[in-house]
């Protein structure tokens, strides 16, 4: 994890375009390595691999906001969450497996990133594929580099006095932003917070947009 709280003051175009040319690193390698050679033990065809990807591709960050509306709504389970996020999610049915999901609570004073400065690795059972810009190449090295810079390509400016973490992701751990609840929200059910809650604000990049004047619970 690596934990930024300044940055130059370059002026950036954002691209955020994806990679002309990926190159598989290891664990895309071993990913096919063993995929194969499940097949050619028959433990699955090649076309249950292909509709288990497809229904997994249609998958969005709805899991992700019904973890963050309990969150908001249950003091006990965010507790649980901010403490060990692979054990709390499994209260939705979501196993991480192998790998560690921790949570990061945005506050007045602290702003929290994720990334992956390696490759794109990201909490899929919970917000579905990562989104092109997250896998590109500009994003991974300005965003630790210049969060602020970035951020604000974004649409989202954080004050001077509040800190800027950065999160790197790797392969065996994996970040969830908690962001802070809107004040207008008192009284929702979690079901009507769910529908403020987006992907990019669960990875950090965005902040949830004030709920209309006149709310759900009006």
């Amino acid at each position: 994890m690596a934990d930024h709280t300044h940055e130059h003051d370059h002026d950036h175009a954002r691209t955020f375009a994806p990679d002309e040319e990926t190159k598989l690193g290891y664990y895309g390698l071993a990913e096919i390595a063993v995929r194969e050679l499940l097949i050619e033990k028959g433990l699955f065809a090649p076309e249950e691999f292909r509709m288990g990807w497809e229904r997994f591709d249609t998958n969005g960050p709805a899991m992700g906001a019904k973890v963050v509306a309990r969150a908001w709504t249950d003091p006990a389970f965010k507790e649980r969450l901010l403490r060990d996020g692979s054990a709390a999610v499994r209260e939705f049915g979501v196993d991480m497996g192998l790998i560690h999901l921790y949570a990061v609570e945005n506050t007045a004073d602290v702003h929290n990133v994720i990334v992956c400065t390696l490759c794109s690795c990201y909490p899929k059972p919970l917000l579905g594929p990562p989104p092109d810009w997250y896998k590109s190449r500009d994003y991974r090295s300005r965003v630790v580099r210049w969060p602020r810079q970035v951020l604000r390509e974004f649409g989202t400016a954080v004050a001077d006095d509040v800190q800027v973490r950065v999160h790197d992701s790797t392969a065996d751990l994996r970040y969830l932003v908690l962001p802070e609840r809107p004040a207008a929200t008192t009284g929702w059910s979690a079901a009507e917070l769910e529908g403020l809650i987006t992907r990019d604000a669960l990875i950090g990049v965005a902040r949830i947009a004030p709920p209309p004047t006149h709310g759900a619970t009006e």
